[in-house]
């Protein structure tokens, strides 16, 4: 009882809702038999930061679109194949609009940049720009208890702004499917509904000189083979560089602008994207922390309690 009243001065009104999503989630996959370590982990940090005290109820709000996002993600895999058709699916046709945008000439031959770069890897090369890739999701996480201890209001803009990116961008996967360059570089213009996402090449090899399965394993969950348009990958960094413009001085903003150049580089470098989709996801981006902006609740710089019932 002594828990309940506690849980109910914390959560006056609907006091079960805030976990709810994330029990039924964690409870689904167990009567699936599919439960997984993540699942138990999310479930657990929702229930501590809820109901943890006033401090933890602050974060909880925080971080609650990231873990909503979370779920979303979790959630793709039952609507992957919604809006995709061998007719629906673009490859070439999204290749041609890169090449006579984009497109470079090197030795005669009239190709785009990541024709260049895979003709030209070498492994040096697929670790540096394999890094941005492996630690955004961390860099996020960070970004986040960082802008939580220093500016609240750009905290709550930045994680909900950050699930109405993925928002919009799942949607669109469905809308416009797009092949990811590795796609076209593995099986050309057919379109197969039947491919299984991959981190690419370069990935692959980088697992391999790694001897770990880090980038196979995520990517593996994936059900997004035709997700290319936009790139959430060049979205992220850039809504950190946004919010975080305002309390950083000039070594911490060229840290956060490099951070975005960073990943551009390797999202077309590691043949994860067009230059189109990352063109596409720094425009997203840009509405998105527009958007934020034109609400009240979010518009605000100064650090504190925004009282969120």
């Amino acid at each position: 009882m002594r828990l309940w009243r506690h849980m109910r001065a914390l959560w006056p009104r609907y006091t079960l809702l805030p976990v709810a999503p994330f029990i039924v989630w964690t409870l689904f996959w167990a009567v699936r038999g599919q439960l997984r370590w993540d699942h138990i982990a999310v479930c657990l940090i929702a229930i501590v930061t809820a109901y943890g005290g006033r401090t933890a109820k602050r974060l909880y709000f925080g971080v609650l679109p990231l873990g909503l996002v979370g779920l979303l993600y979790d959630a793709m895999r039952f609507v992957a194949n919604v809006g995709l058709s061998e007719s629906t699916v673009h490859v070439c046709d999204l290749r041609s609009i890169e090449l006579s945008l984009f497109g470079i000439t090197s030795a005669g031959v009239h190709q785009t940049l990541h024709d260049w770069a895979q003709a030209h890897a070498r492994p040096a090369l697929d670790m540096f720009f394999a890094v941005p890739y492996g630690i955004f999701i961390f860099a996020v996480l960070g970004f986040e208890i960082f802008l939580f201890v220093t500016n609240y209001r750009a905290a709550l803009r930045f994680t909900w702004g950050f699930l109405f990116l993925n928002v919009l961008g799942f949607i669109t996967y469905h809308i416009y499917p797009a092949a990811p360059p590795w796609y076209f570089h593995k099986y050309g213009c057919v379109v197969d509904l039947h491919a299984h996402a991959s981190p690419g090449a370069n990935l692959l090899r980088v697992d391999e000189m790694m001897g770990i399965r880090y980038f196979t394993g995520f990517y593996g969950r994936s059900s997004d083979v035709f997700g290319a348009v936009p790139s959430l990958h060049v979205a992220y960094p850039l809504l950190m560089a946004i919010e975080g413009w305002a309390d950083r001085g000039k070594l911490g903003r060229a840290g956060l602008v490099g951070f975005y150049l960073w990943m551009c580089s390797a999202a077309v470098y590691l043949d994860h994207h067009w230059v189109v989709d990352v063109v596409l996801g720094t425009l997203y981006t840009l509405l998105v922390a527009m958007l934020m902006r034109r609400f009240r609740f979010f518009r605000s710089n100064v650090s504190g309690d925004p009282k969120v019932a």
